[in-house]
């Protein structure tokens, strides 16, 4: 049977951590890290996710500035961002996506400075990641999952990683930085996608599985290597009659039948959505320290 890789836990321990910290600069500086959340739209999800990082900024001793609008022209949102870029009072700014249709969230994400895209989502911080330099700020959710690996001791140096789904906010990062030659990691990695052929072989081999298509319950039992590390990134809805809400929420994994061949796993939920809001903390106080002449 698996052991369950807490994310709950150890994002409770970052934020009390930080709140500690932020405590300190406050009376070294007089102020304290201060994050810009922008969401445009009316999306109950991302509404909800927004509210959640409020609480958590509160909670680890970080101001946060909501700016939150049902309609906004891509020129007025372009206005926006600039106008947070210039204000020394705000050390990350975040852009809630998805935007609604209309703006383009490419071009939003290039204009914020990279010293406040507490996101890790500008090229230059992307980039840096892939060059092998230390970016500014690593995307967090990928680093979340880096966070947890650390903090269970796993090493994967030369191990099999197979990364499932190739996007720019979890599938291509995480592959980055389990390539690079950080502690625990040094991986061998391989991403796969829609188009991969002969999947369940990739998975097969894999000493470590980074699920993260958006397909409820994908991975099966039959497809991983007894004492495989499971790292599942999907959050899904599934209809169940059962419960009260109507519906469960559910990984990319059949976690029930995994847990039982896998070394470890996360949970869904209190895996690795836990650690986004904490990484995002983190990157919030690493860059009000970078923007204040601090060493990190």
């Amino acid at each position: 049977m698996a052991i369950i890789i807490d994310g709950n836990a150890l994002s409770k321990k970052i934020k009390d951590n930080l709140r500690v910290e932020t405590d300190a600069l406050f009376d070294k500086t007089n102020k304290r890290p201060c994050l810009a959340v922008v969401l445009v739209g009316e999306n109950p999800a991302s509404h909800i996710y927004v509210a959640s990082k409020e609480k958590a900024c509160h909670h680890s001793g970080i101001l946060s500035k909501s700016y939150k609008v049902e309609n906004m022209k891509e020129t007025e949102l372009e206005e926006l961002i600039l106008k947070l870029n210039q204000d020394p009072e705000i050390n990350g700014i975040l852009v809630q996506l998805p935007l609604p249709e209309g703006l383009n969230e490419e071009k939003i994400i290039d204009l914020i400075d990279p010293i406040k895209d507490v996101d890790g989502f500008h090229p230059y911080n992307t980039g840096k990641l892939w060059i092998n330099l230390k970016p500014y700020f690593f995307p967090c959710t990928p680093w979340g999952i880096y966070e947890l690996i650390k903090e269970y001791k796993i090493d994967l140096s030369g191990k099999e990683v197979v990364v499932l789904g190739r996007s720019n906010i979890v599938g291509k990062p995480i592959a980055g930085i389990l390539l690079q030659k950080f502690p625990y990691a040094d991986a061998t990695v391989t991403v796969c996608h829609s188009r991969t052929k002969n999947l369940e072989e990739h998975l097969k081999r894999a000493d470590v599985i980074v699920a993260a298509i958006g397909k409820p319950e994908f991975v099966k039992e039959e497809w991983v290597k007894q004492g495989a590390v499971i790292i599942d990134v999907g959050i899904n809805r599934v209809a169940d009659e059962t419960s009260p809400k109507g519906y469960r929420v559910t990984g990319d994994v059949d976690f029930q039948t995994v847990e039982k061949k896998a070394s470890y796993i996360t949970p869904v939920p209190g895996g690795v959505g836990a650690m986004t809001i904490a990484v995002l903390l983190q990157n919030t106080v690493k860059a009000f320290k970078i923007q204040n002449g601090m060493k990190d």
